[in-house]
């Protein structure tokens, strides 16, 4: 079973990450970590301790993180995909609000489990850049680290060249990219087309399969329609996060290939992330020392999973 420190942004697809994280027998949530991205850092900790609550799971501790970029500038946030709390159409009770943790209790963590645990970052990377800053010397005890972003030789989807994450905080991504060990990076690449469908949903929602259930057909309805406004033709929408949790559990189903990675600042090219694909040499393949970036997947066999997981089948 896998040790999981997930650091997310909740939101709509980080919301069915963590409940399939939750849901997974092979992960073990240790705790949660809230972040500005999506919705404002206040929001994404609600939404967070509500999917905690529903779960009957509030022994896993929720750390608070950061509240806006490293550059010091104003989040900007997608209501318009998200909804305004980030749930689409779905308000946490009032009575539910998130209780946060010192972000220290990070480093407590990573020594409680050092040399199992696994760090999964499925939103902005500024609290795991600042991790990294904070406390190099521990984050040498991770085990591995996950982090959905970027776009490789393929068009962004905040601008043409640059991924929402990536975009948001490219200093970060940049500080995570060339810091972290034993990285891999799940881009648009694969996740845009890691499309779930009003039939897939029909099949995880047909009866209560657990708490979460009666949350997935009103929030996916609302992310399916803003993404018909975005992608002309598209048959559902494409719940990225989810992704990143599957390359940790069934790497068999990637294809990886590995590069050293940059994220650019520059504003006219910001987010852009960086990758030398040219041919190269069994010696220079070999003396790399870079990300695992994953550039196709068995598409049948990740919803496979999914759905096994969201109906508790496994």
């Amino acid at each position: 079973m896998e040790k999981v420190l997930l650091f997310c942004d909740p939101g709509i697809d980080d919301s069915v990450a963590i409940m399939f994280a939750l849901l997974h027998p092979d992960i073990e949530v240790v705790g949660i970590v809230s972040s500005y991205g999506n919705v404002d850092k206040e929001q994404a900790t609600n939404n967070a301790a509500y999917l905690l609550d529903l779960a009957g799971r509030l022994d896993v501790p929720l750390i608070g993180a950061a509240a806006y970029p490293l550059s010091g500038e104003m989040a900007v946030y997608y209501p318009e995909i998200h909804g305004e709390e980030g749930l689409g159409p779905i308000t946490p009770p009032d009575t539910i609000s998130g209780t946060l943790e010192n972000f220290s209790l990070i480093f407590s963590i990573i020594d409680e489990y050092e040399g199992e645990l696994v760090i999964v970052d499925v939103g902005r990377q500024t609290s795991l850049a600042s991790a990294f800053i904070l406390g190099e010397d521990v984050m040498d005890k991770v085990k591995a680290f996950y982090v959905m972003g970027g776009a490789f030789l393929v068009p962004g989807n905040v601008t043409p060249l640059a991924e929402a994450n990536f975009f948001g905080d490219p200093i970060a991504a940049n500080v995570v990219a060339t810091r972290a060990h034993n990285l891999t990076i799940v881009p648009l690449n694969v996740t845009n087309y890691a499309i779930l469908t009003d039939e897939i949903i029909d099949q995880i929602t047909d009866q209560e399969y657990n708490t979460f259930t009666p949350l997935i057909r009103p929030i996916y309805d609302y992310y399916a329609e803003a993404y018909q406004e975005l992608v002309l033709g598209i048959e559902g929408a494409p719940f990225h996060d989810v992704v990143t949790l599957v390359a940790l559990t069934n790497p068999e189903l990637f294809d990886f290939v590995e590069r050293e990675v940059t994220v650019v600042d520059d504003p006219s090219v910001r987010g852009l992330s960086v990758a030398d694909f040219r041919p190269l040499s069994a010696e220079e393949e070999a003396s790399i020392e870079g990300a695992q970036i994953a550039m196709d997947f068995n598409y049948d066999e990740y919803i496979n999973i999914f759905i096994q997981a969201m109906k508790m089948e496994f």
